[in-house]
């Protein structure tokens, strides 16, 4: 999926919501429906929002690093770009508010254990994760960012999640979704440049063409917008990364994901991938760390501590099949 510019998220926000009722701010988008219930995990696991993270390590493998572009060999550094205006548990800050803690600093610790190389976290806005690969000045992107059939023609991806959407409603809304017929009529919010809206666009299209009215997309400037939007009843659902969504309602206990989605539509099983400049001789590193540790298994590791589980991929795949341009 792709993952909107959004307002910065801190662990100490969220900290701060196991504790008190949870109103918001215009940078806190962890919880902003209700008391939250603890620092858990879907999947049950505690979650550290400390600094000292005791991230899970892997040693070097000599036969990938040799397969490191010697500038950034020489280097001994993979600048990584990642965006922070997100929810936990992708990319966020620890309650030091300046430790980047999350799935994608943890798999691009895991990537730089196997390489021998040491990890520069670089966190830009959204749309300049792009620029920043664009220009060389930064490795490679690790942000939640889909792999598609656009994208290709510039970058290069080395898979290492699902990408699933999740539509989260109101706790108790007796409503689910499935497909596009029950979103007709409805108000929807989304993050606009994402794969997300371009789903929603399409099924807006389709219920049109088969006489639905289509749904009313919203779109908002922060994570915590969107969730003061669905408190107070002015969209009936928000449309994001499935981790983001399934994490935030069990820390609020005032949503739910009424439904899931592959990021790439329903044609093609959606992936996240670790994202490089096309051709510049990094992406069979990437993809040969990446499945060094889930053969290792502390790629299972990872995503269990942040409670992901269940979108872990089998193999690393160089450039698969992705979300189409149409």
């Amino acid at each position: 999926m792709s993952l909107p510019r959004r307002a910065l998220v801190t662990a100490a926000a969220l900290v701060a919501a196991l504790t008190l009722a949870a109103c918001g701010s215009s940078s806190d988008a962890a919880a902003d429906l209700a008391p939250a219930k603890g620092s858990t995990a879907p999947n049950g696991a505690t979650v550290n929002l400390t600094p000292q993270q005791n991230r899970v390590t892997t040693p070097k493998v000599d036969a990938l690093a040799a397969l490191v572009p010697e500038e950034i060999r020489k280097r001994g550094k993979l600048t990584v770009v990642d965006s922070l205006g997100t929810t936990p548990p992708l990319d966020f800050y620890a309650n030091d508010d300046k430790t980047i803690i999350g799935v994608e600093p943890d798999i691009a610790s895991l990537i730089g254990n196997v390489l021998g190389l040491d990890i520069e976290f670089n966190p830009v806005s959204w749309e300049n994760i792009f620029v920043g690969l664009d220009s060389g000045k930064y490795d490679v992107g690790l942000s939640n960012i889909t792999v598609t059939e656009a994208r290709k023609e510039k970058y290069d991806f080395a898979t290492y999640r699902l990408d699933i959407l999740g539509f989260e409603a109101k706790k108790g809304s007796g409503w689910k979704i499935t497909g596009p017929k029950d979103i007709a009529g409805r108000t929807v919010a989304v993050s606009s440049g994402t794969n997300q809206e371009k789903l929603l666009v399409s099924w807006n299209e389709e219920n049109v063409r088969n006489g639905l009215k289509p749904a009313d997309i919203k779109y908002f400037q922060s994570s915590s917008d969107y969730y003061l939007a669905l408190s107070s009843g002015r969209i009936d659902i928000y449309v994001g990364p499935n981790p983001v969504t399934a994490f935030h309602a069990v820390q609020t206990g005032e949503t739910e994901v009424i439904g899931t989605y592959s990021g790439a539509g329903a044609a093609v099983l959606g992936k996240i991938g670790a994202t490089t400049r096309k051709d510049n001789g990094l992406v069979k590193a990437l993809n040969g760390a990446i499945n060094e540790v889930i053969g290792n298994g502390t790629y299972a590791q990872v995503l269990k501590r942040w409670g992901l589980d269940a979108e872990a991929v089998q193999t690393s795949e160089i450039n698969p099949v992705g979300l189409p341009k149409t």
